[in-house]
Parts: structure tokens; sequence; C-alpha cells
């Protein structure tokens, strides 16, 4: 999965990871209650989705619920819970003719049953579709999930099938929830909050993050595109000076 360049030399990411901030400030603002505002930023997540398919961006992983997200009030936890299972049903058979492939990452088991069952339903559904690998973090967390694979790199030492000097940053990265994509390029979050919080905490190391105050259910095609502008502008570095990134450059289309 190679980073796309558009016929302006925009340069688009190949993984764009989202936190979608700001549901209940959207609702509250115009006196609804904070469903009303979650409901509205569906239709914000359908049409970035659009987006990325139509723009040829790989990947996007979507943080719809945090491991956090659990403490907040119970009747708005169940609304989510409710939206969550209704959305997914009434949207798999359109992302599955569009190609989307769906991947859900966290610990579902505290999910009902019949989410659970939904979940793998569009997984096992859009497996194979290949023109947008949409991942979605539901009770999720950044450290679970770096917890996670030190516990599976643990069971591999008991049991013999890894030994110590094979662990490294590439065998971790084995057994982290969004393996086999690149790590994303670019990490956008809404509603004016500038941190991380608790997501993809290994992933991001050396993403882009892009903040901006537009909230989540606002965030349309333009505000996409802005965010999309400003990745193109960065010298992405890994360490190397930024004379040694203009030269591979160089050496490249030369």
């Amino acid at each position: 999965m190679s980073t796309e360049q558009t016929d302006n030399d925009t340069i688009l990411p190949r993984h764009v990871a989202v936190v979608m901030d700001g549901n209940g400030r959207w609702a509250k603002k115009r006196f609804l209650p904070r469903t009303a505002g979650h409901k509205a930023g569906v239709k914000a997540t359908r049409r970035i989705v659009e987006l990325c398919a139509q723009k040829r961006i790989g990947a996007i992983t979507l943080f719809a619920f945090s491991s956090e997200n659990w403490s907040r009030p119970d009747q708005e936890v169940s609304s989510l819970m409710s939206l969550f299972l209704s959305t997914l049903n009434s949207e798999i058979d359109k992302l599955h003719e569009r190609g989307v492939c769906i991947r859900f990452i966290g610990d579902r088991t505290r999910f009902s049953d019949s989410l659970q069952a939904s979940i793998s339903d569009a997984e096992n559904k859009t497996e194979k579709n290949s023109r947008l690998k949409l991942n979605i973090a539901a009770n999720y967390g950044g450290r679970w999930d770096i917890v996670n694979a030190v516990q599976c790199l643990a069971q591999k030492l008991v049991t013999g099938e890894l030994a110590e000097d094979q662990i490294t940053e590439q065998t971790f990265a084995r057994e982290l929830s969004l393996f086999g994509l690149p790590e994303p390029d670019l990490f956008i979050r809404t509603g004016g909050e500038q941190r991380i919080s608790n997501f993809l905490l290994w992933q991001v190391a050396y993403t882009e993050l892009f903040f901006t105050d537009t909230l989540w259910p606002d965030f349309d095609a333009a505000a996409f595109d802005q965010a999309l502008e400003w990745y193109s502008t960065r010298q992405r570095r890994f360490g190397k000076t930024g004379e040694q990134v203009e030269n591979k450059k160089e050496k490249q289309t030369g």
C-alpha cells in the first residue's frame, strides 16, 4: 500500500486515523439531546468513509468507542450501543457493495451477543474486499492493545514458540490490532482537544497530528481536504535530516 499522489501533486496518506470528537457539544449548541449529536456523527462518518474510498486512501481507522467511555452515564452508553448496532446493520450492505473491508479492533467481549454477532457477520461478509480497509476501534484502548500484545508474546515464550532474543519491534507489532496495515500517516482529531486519548499509542509514533476545532458532525469534505492539504506540506523525516529526505526524493523522481 503506497502513498498516493493526486493530479495536483497533493500527497495523500495511505492510512488515516480519526478521533471523532464533539458530537455531544454539537447537540448542546442546538439544545438537543446528546443522542442527536451521535446520530449526526454517523452521517459525518459515512461521508468521510466515502471520501476515503473516492480518493483511494487505503485505510481509515475510526475511534468509535474507547474503553474509558463505559464511565459515561448509563443512558448514553445504552443509546450508543443501540446506535452502533442499528448503524452497522443498516450500512453493511452498502459498504460491501463499495468494496469496503471492515475490521473491528478492541475487546468486544463486553458487548451484547447481538452486537458481537453483527460485528462478526460484517467482518466475514467484507473480508475479501480491498477498495478501502475500514477499521472501527470499539471498546479499544492503546494501552489495552499493548498489554494484549505483551500477553501474546509471553504465552509464546512459555510454549517455546518464541525465544527472548526473538522479541523485536517487528515481532511485537505483529501482535497488535492493526497488524498487516501501514501505520497511520495522518491522525485527525476534531472538536478542539489536542491529545491522543489512548488511541493507537504504539502505531502513531511517527504519525502527523492534525487538530481542528470543527466538531465531528460538521467535519465535511472541505474540512477533510484541509487536513489532507496540511498533511501534504509535512516533511516526514523519520529521524533523518531534511536534506536526506530531499535527496532521496530527487533520486526517486530523477
